[in-house]
């Protein structure tokens, strides 16, 4: 027999864990922009386990909203569900687990009533704005790193007539009745997979206010704060066939669930301009400073899943975990990430990074996750120049070499050249597709073309220190082929 999620039914679920606290008594203290796959298996789960963990917490419920017309299917699941969903956890042995979440409590969708939105920004009530809005939703040019006061949607929420359409808007106006009113600014807390993340919330949020209203960006920046975060747990894009597994497996019908791996990892700067929930009580790792294990994903995890998935494609591999258990890339994760990328490291209290590196290995190896190759590989023009340059760079000022990473970057350039091993074609998902994929080729015949690009790469092709062992592993790829250049590479 099967149970559908809403408050009426919790009672009736048996055999998996429900919310283990009165969600009646619960309100929103979080208002959070951005409700997909990833906030509801990291941040709303974090939530939840604190208000189960502390009873004096329960003013601190999330308040969902969306913006896009996409988060219309949001909206349509869960409103009927007052908010719950379930979260599946999926372990490397086979090992299942789901809970029902029910850390939000409530959810709006902005296009219906962009009002009842700000009302519940501008609620002295809400003491924090958080955002997992992709860093396509910080809009900001990727060549010039400038606020986009061109986007049509920015132009239309400055005209005064017009209700906000975007977070900047709703967010920005709420911050201007806050301020008319004596009531003292929320924070806003980006939980995006982006380097400096608060400073990016802070640099964007101003640059709008400033549009709108020069006193008003002034004291938003005199009294809101921007914390900044590391958020890490690997999250796929719901499968289609996971709410019947869920529904066969454990009774319940979730109109949307989510699934995720079983690790997990939220370090938060202590940063907070009108108090903050005691996040230590769920596991939450609270700092003066989040840059050194902001570093050490950056530069490990997200960099070790560039060194998988160019190789990885090129073999033949579609599945990360796939990629992940070939003894060739295996090593070549290992060696990146304890010879080259944790060289680069600031120190971190209480981690071990040789551990750390073994937690990376066992999650790029799980089977369950079924996480792709395409996923790793898209949008790489955005990714290199951030997790693996950086790397490359910081070396080269030691005057060391960095032979694996040159070579991860020799792989995406025989990745975007189109075409794999056997004559196929590649559809290469970039931004910049249309140049790069003209300049891989070009590199066939003038070798550092692809990797001439100041914006990308800096100075990397006036290195010898690099542009050796990249071109070294670039002919490779193309006269014996992937397999091949592993070997040599690693021997």
């Amino acid at each position: 027999m099967s149970t559908s999620l809403t408050n009426e039914t919790l009672p009736r679920i048996d055999g998996v864990d429900t919310p283990a606290f009165d969600r009646a008594a619960v309100t929103p203290g979080i208002v959070h922009f951005g409700v997909g796959a990833f906030h509801r298996a990291h941040q709303a789960m974090y939530v939840d386990r604190l208000l189960a963990a502390d009873p004096s917490a329960n003013d601190w419920g999330i308040c969902g909203v969306g913006v896009r017309t996409a988060d219309a299917a949001m909206r349509d699941a869960l409103v009927p569900q007052d908010g719950l969903f379930t979260l599946t956890l999926k372990h490397p042995d086979g090992a299942v687990e789901t809970s029902v979440i029910g850390s939000i409590v409530e959810y709006l969708y902005a296009p219906d009533d962009p009002e009842k939105v700000i009302d519940r920004l501008s609620d002295p009530a809400t003491r924090i704005v958080s955002l997992t809005v992709t860093e396509g939703g910080y809009n900001f040019s990727p060549s010039t790193g400038e606020f986009d006061a061109a986007n049509p949607d920015i132009v239309a929420d400055l005209e005064a007539s017009a209700p906000p359409r975007t977070v900047f808007g709703l967010v920005t106006e709420a911050l201007a009745r806050r301020r008319e009113r004596g009531t003292p600014s929320f924070t806003v807390m980006s939980c995006d997979n982006i380097q400096g993340n608060g400073h990016m919330a802070r640099s964007t949020f101003l640059a709008y206010a400033r549009l709108r209203d020069p006193e008003l960006a002034e004291w938003i920046e005199a009294n809101t704060r921007f914390p900044n975060s590391m958020v890490d747990r690997i999250t796929p894009a719901t499968p289609p066939d996971l709410a019947d597994e869920v529904v066969d497996r454990t009774g319940v019908v979730d109109n949307w669930p989510v699934v995720a791996e079983p690790f997990t990892q939220w370090v938060l700067e202590d940063d907070f301009a009108m108090g903050r929930p005691s996040l230590e009580k769920a596991g939450v790792q609270v700092v003066d400073d989040v840059t050194p294990y902001e570093l050490m994903k950056l530069r490990l995890l997200n960099a070790g899943h560039q060194a998988l998935c160019y190789f990885g494609y090129l073999l033949g591999y579609r599945y990360v975990h796939d990629a992940a258990s070939d003894p060739d890339i295996r090593t070549l994760l290992r060696r990146y990430m304890t010879e080259e990328g944790a060289t680069t490291l600031r120190p971190l209290p209480g981690v071990d990074v040789d551990t750390y590196i073994d937690t990376l290995l066992e999650r790029f190896t799980n089977p369950a996750i079924a996480d792709t190759i395409a996923r790793l590989c898209q949008d790489s023009s955005d990714r290199i120049p951030k997790w693996l340059v950086p790397v490359i760079r910081e070396r080269l000022e030691q005057d060391q070499r960095s032979d694996l990473a040159a070579a991860v970057v020799a792989s995406w350039t025989r990745y975007a050249e189109g075409t794999d091993e056997a004559g196929d074609p590649i559809d290469v998902i970039d931004p910049l597709a249309a140049d790069l994929v003209p300049r891989a080729q070009r590199s066939r015949t003038d070798p550092l073309a692809f990797v001439a690009d100041p914006e990308l790469f800096g100075t990397l092709a006036e290195e010898p220190l690099f542009t050796e062992p990249y071109l070294s592993a670039l002919e490779s790829l193309r006269s014996k082929g992937a397999r091949a250049t592993l070997a040599g590479l690693l021997a």
